[in-house]
């Protein structure tokens, strides 16, 4: 497919106030794309066998990846539910989803389709899903998922975590076993959570949990909410895996409460060693009880590969989820105090898969010729705008399609 984007527009630099970034400069384009890619950026383009068009000086920016979300256990399309108190902490939630998952399974294939569709319609050309893997439910949810994500292969790119949501080796054997096949059935990833906390043996869980990464080549997710000292344990314990491994898929560290409240000392050292290993987090922005949120742009700027998701949208354990990247970066320059044009565009990274228009100096980056054609039309003047105005979508484009399309009210500048 040939598409022509006419009068787009791209960011282009900044301009400066002494060494303060005061606003984004942009400039109008076509541009030409391609079998998937961008192959010509030019003032004017004409091509007679593309489909035409015309952006109406819209902002084009990368679209987004959610990188941490369940699509199989979700109210999301249902009716309005709203979680009970946990009680007993996440066991509470091991209790409830022993009889609810099960309850749910009839509508849990529509669901989740209800909430691919609400990704793609919210800028998202990637996601990535925790699919749970209990002695409850066993693998049906994997087959699910898959599924789901197969029907919108033309659309998107996606990931699926088996994850053992209630516990690596409590179940006892017959439970690998069952974990085992959901990684024969294609996941791309294993998952876990909390080891000291869950199985309360986190050397054992880690080593079992790398030896089938090595056997299926899959690579790691693991959630991580335990906090301060001991979460940094479990982090360093995961490090050392990798290090008597020579592990060379990727992991990634989700949530990772610990982070956010440990000394500075050890704060540092555990993100340089986090860094040194090319381990990536992925965080939700979390606002709660007690120091949750993670130092995002300081990890970042250290070498650490953050990215947001949301989690949920509406389940059992949150009623409070959206799918809304736009308004997630929104939360994160709040919640950090980032009120200047620099700041706040360059937050877009974290949505991104670490793409921004421009690099942190103001020189253009994005999009090149020869890049996945994966963008969006977005009402804005610059990322930036985008982010503190919250501006809306027009069009989503992956892999060089117009994948969700719908009209809106062009206000620009004065949003």
């Amino acid at each position: 497919m040939t598409l022509l984007l006419k009068n787009v527009r791209l960011e282009t630099g900044y301009l400066y106030d002494q060494t303060f970034v005061t606003a984004t400069e942009t400039k109008i384009v076509d541009i030409l794309i391609k079998n998937g890619e961008f192959v010509e950026i030019a003032p004017t383009i004409e091509a007679n066998d593309a489909e035409v068009v015309d952006a109406k000086e819209q902002l084009l920016v990368p679209s987004f990846k959610e990188m941490h979300t369940h699509i199989d256990k979700t109210y999301f399309g249902g009716e309005w539910k709203a979680p009970t108190p946990a009680t007993e902490g996440i066991f509470t939630r091991l209790k409830e989803e022993a009889t609810l998952l099960p309850k749910q399974l009839d509508v849990a294939e529509e669901r989740a389709h209800a909430m691919v569709r609400h990704y793609i319609k919210n800028g998202h050309t990637h996601i990535r899903t925790h699919v749970n893997v209990d002695p409850q439910i066993k693998t049906k949810h994997i087959e699910i998922a898959k599924r789901v994500l197969e029907s919108y292969e033309d659309q998107i790119t996606y990931e699926i975590v088996a994850f053992p949501q209630h516990g690596l080796l409590r179940n006892g054997p017959e439970f690998i076993t069952i974990l085992e096949k959901a990684l024969q059935m294609g996941a791309t990833h294993i998952g876990g959570v909390d080891p000291a906390t869950m199985d309360r043996n986190s050397g054992e869980v880690l080593k079992t949990t790398f030896q089938l990464a090595e056997k299926y080549d899959v690579a790691i997710d693991i959630h991580l909410h335990d906090r301060n000292t001991l979460g940094e344990f479990e982090i360093h314990q995961i490090l050392n895996e990798i290090e008597r491994r020579s592990f060379n898929k990727e992991v990634t560290l989700s949530h990772a409460f610990a982070f956010a409240d440990l000394p500075q000392q050890l704060l540092d050292n555990l993100i340089d060693r986090v860094a040194a290993h090319n381990v990536g987090v992925t965080t939700t922005v979390p606002i709660g009880a007690g120091p949750i949120t993670i130092p995002v742009k300081y990890m970042y700027d250290r070498g650490v590969k953050v990215s947001f998701g949301h989690d949920s949208l509406i389940d059992h354990w949150s009623p409070f989820g959206s799918g809304d990247t736009i308004q997630k970066l929104n939360q994160f320059v709040q919640r950090f105090g980032y009120i200047d044009e620099w700041h706040i565009g360059q937050s877009l990274k974290y949505a991104t898969g670490g793409l921004t228009p421009l690099n942190d100096e103001g020189a253009q980056q994005w999009p090149k010729v020869g890049d996945t054609a994966n963008a969006l039309l977005v009402d804005a003047v610059s990322s930036a705008h985008l982010i503190a105005r919250q501006c809306p979508i027009s069009t989503v484009i992956s892999k060089g399609n117009i994948i969700h399309k719908e009209e809106i009210e062009l206000k620009g500048e004065f949003r």
